[in-house]
């Protein structure tokens, strides 16, 4: 058997790779396995958004749901300064722009909620305030007149989903790291104080490990009963659209308090619009997900999500499609991050929920803080798998 790696990480997402890397670069001895290719599944799919705001699915169930979710602010702070950081720190062109987003409301309803989210958010430390129509009219004209305020957040932004991942790889190959494409684990064992990582790909393997990391998203807890430990997630499937270039319109990242959407513009003058619509993810016959088999798109979300973009940045109306597609995300049941040691299993960790994307640079940093053996930069308390029990 090869000599044991410092550690395993499990899943080639932004939070895989940016865990390598983050390893590696502390001179740990690591490899990263992805069991089909990097950055092919949520990593890859998802818009790029840079949500440190509370997301309309962390308000919509009222305010009580958003204080809970604002106790992962700091987290959501750290990631934001580790954003602007990264294309520096991994010597990779990471595409990056945080200028600034807004969640936008229509009604006096959603307003209040805006104030309310507004002044729980700034209680933890982000910089977010309220501002109105005239406010709005001089940094944002492009959206509708019926937009009548919104929260407006300077860290905000958004990054390439098709190139960070894939960039952090190679920062983590340039340091060291091994990298596995096409492998699937088949086995999870502590022996001996070392974790024992069966590999099925072109050949069977089997390599030792001091720490494993579970950064697998949608898999989190198939792998974590492998190794015999309850860690609960809930798959989604969401819509995304993007549309032909155009000239120049929104430097911002918008969201709603009152609905599914978020639209940012690319570099490259493309809308890319989603917000939480959802598509259909196949099941097996006992009703579980099926992870395997690529989710279908719903005509209802596809023009839900359309007219909701319309209505607030006319312009859209006259701008083809040029294509939509399905990405799948995972959510904890209490919409909290699990993120930390796995209770019970010395040596193993997992990060994911949350915004994983968003987050992914900072829970990448607390994941090689803690095997490297630093306490971790934040109380994860509240994020701990032991909360879910023993299942």
């Amino acid at each position: 058997m090869d000599a044991p790696f410092d550690a395993v990480v499990i899943g080639g997402g932004l939070l895989g790779c940016a865990t390598a890397w983050m390893i590696a670069r502390e001179g740990g001895r690591v490899l990263l396995v992805e069991r089909d290719q990097i950055n092919q599944h949520a990593s890859g799919r998802n818009a790029g958004s840079l949500h440190f705001q509370l997301e309309y699915r962390m308000i919509d169930r009222g305010i009580e749901a958003a204080r809970q979710a604002a106790e992962a602010m700091p987290l959501h702070l750290e990631a934001a300064r580790l954003w602007a950081a990264l294309p520096q720190l991994c010597g990779e062109p990471v595409e990056v722009r945080q200028t600034g987003g807004l969640m936008i409301a229509e009604d006096a309803r959603q307003v209040a909620l805006l104030e309310q989210k507004t002044e729980i958010e700034r209680s933890w430390g982000l910089d977010n305030q309220l501002i109105d129509r005239g406010e709005i009219d001089r940094i944002a004209p492009y959206l509708s007149d019926r937009v009548i305020a919104a929260a407006h957040c300077p860290l905000e932004g958004k990054a390439d989903a098709r190139t960070a991942a894939p960039a952090l790889a190679r920062a983590a190959l340039r340091l060291g790291a091994e990298i596995r494409t096409g492998c699937a684990i088949t086995g999870l064992s502590r022996q001996g104080g070392v974790w024992q990582v069966q590999l099925q790909g072109d050949t069977a393997r089997t390599v030792s490990a001091s720490a494993v990391v579970i950064a697998a998203g949608v898999w989190t807890t198939q792998l974590g009963q492998m190794m015999g430990a309850h860690l609960p997630t809930i798959p989604l499937a969401l819509t995304m659209t993007v549309t032909m270039r155009i000239p120049k319109l929104v430097p911002h990242l918008v969201q709603h308090a009152g609905g599914k959407l978020s639209l940012k513009q690319a570099l490259d003058g493309n809308i890319l619009i989603g917000g939480g619509w959802p598509a259909r993810l196949p099941l097996l016959p006992d009703g579980q997900p099926d992870l395997d088999t690529r989710p279908e798109l719903l005509a209802s979300s596809l023009a839900g999500n359309a007219a909701m973009a319309i209505r607030v940045l006319p312009e859209l109306g006259k701008v083809p499609t040029l294509r939509s597609w399905v990405g799948t995300t995972t959510i904890t049941p209490d919409q909290l991050p699990l993120v930390g040691p796995v209770p019970g299993y010395p040596g193993a960790f997992v990060a994911t929920g949350g915004s994983a994307f968003t987050l992914g640079p900072c829970f990448a940093q607390v994941l090689a803080d803690l095997i490297s053996g630093r306490q971790a930069s934040m109380d994860l308390t509240k994020f701990d798998a032991a909360r879910y029990g023993r299942g």
